[in-house]
């Protein structure tokens, strides 16, 4: 069983439920019935404090509970909801980028491709997988994808959870902008359908690379931003303290960004955010994705690109 992780501003739900778990183990050794009165209160107190700090999380709050280590990643959804996916490799180009991991699957009985950010989940796969902050190859490979499933009419499904393109040299040096302009170009040039899920952090270009979508769907304490509270801090004032600050002015949050018409659905997480329950968290997202997709059922491929691109023309013009 996985040790649960807390964050700071979750100290006084860790002080009840290390009660909780106190009494459990008494009750284990003495009398679990005399204890079992006192265990419902705390658990009813640890719960209902769970709710009430999540009910008032600020926007660097959020962004701390986007970047838990144990929140679900690309393969626990694909062994939620996709069946039978095979992952493909390679850009054609230079080589294969790990950090974004794309193949076809089959999604609620249909085919589909799919595209998404894979952090991993320890220290060996977080390397592996860059943290998933992905080279120019690792775009390149996601417009590959993206016009094969076009070929064959399969609708894209991209799960994103990025800090944001890789900003090293060799990346500069491999085209790392033209990279992403052309993922971006190939998501708008879809004419079958393609839904993107904000699932942890949406950073910059990174994200719109997969994220430019006929939906974007959010989980409910995911971020999307221009660029990270700490960088803006730096640019902004040049002092990276001031995270908390420019994280409240960016309006980074699902419920900012709905407001502004730059999402289309925020999708609910559990008590506590996804990593205290991550099944449902998947579940959640799946049923979401698929009333995305069915919204698109018979329509044309022209009528398709067309309704994308409105969406995003649309966007800053209505506040």
């Amino acid at each position: 069983m996985t040790m649960r992780s807390y964050l700071d501003f979750e100290k006084p739900v860790a002080e009840l439920e290390a009660k909780v778990e106190e009494l459990r183990q008494l009750g284990k050794k003495g009398d679990a019935v005399a204890i079992g009165d006192e265990l419902t209160r705390l658990e009813a107190r640890a719960h209902k404090a769970l709710v009430d700090i999540y009910a008032a999380l600020t926007p660097w709050q959020k962004t701390q509970v986007a970047r838990h280590a144990q929140r679900p990643h690309f393969q626990d959804y694909v062994d939620g909801f996709i069946t039978d996916f095979t992952p493909l490799a390679g850009d054609r180009k230079f080589a294969d980028d790990e950090a974004i991991v794309g193949g076809f699957g089959r999604f609620r009985g249909q085919s589909v491709c799919l595209l998404g950010q894979e952090k991993g989940s320890d220290t060996q796969s977080r390397i592996r997988h860059n943290f998933g902050m992905a080279r120019p190859e690792g775009y390149r490979k996601a417009a590959r994808l993206m016009e094969m499933a076009d070929r064959f009419n399969l609708p894209c499904i991209a799960l994103v959870d990025t800090a944001g393109a890789f900003p090293g040299i060799d990346a500069e040096e491999r085209g790392q902008a033209e990279a992403i302009a052309r993922s971006t170009e190939a998501c708008l040039a879809l004419g079958a359908p393609n839904v993107a899920v904000i699932v942890g952090e949406g950073g910059s270009g990174g994200a719109v690379a997969l994220a430019t979508a006929n939906r974007v769907l959010m989980l409910e304490h995911s971020i999307y931003t221009v660029a990270s509270p700490e960088a803006s801090a730096s640019i902004l004032w040049r002092d990276s303290a001031r995270r908390q600050e420019a994280a409240q002015n960016m309006k980074i949050t699902a419920q900012d960004l709905l407001r502004f018409g730059i999402i289309d659905t925020i999708i609910p997480e559990p008590p506590g955010g996804a990593h205290r329950d991550p099944a449902a968290a998947v579940a959640a997202t799946g049923a979401a994705i698929e009333k995305a997709l069915k919204a698109f059922n018979g329509m044309e491929p022209d009528a398709i690109r067309a309704a994308r691109a409105e969406k995003f023309l649309a966007i800053g013009r209505k506040v």
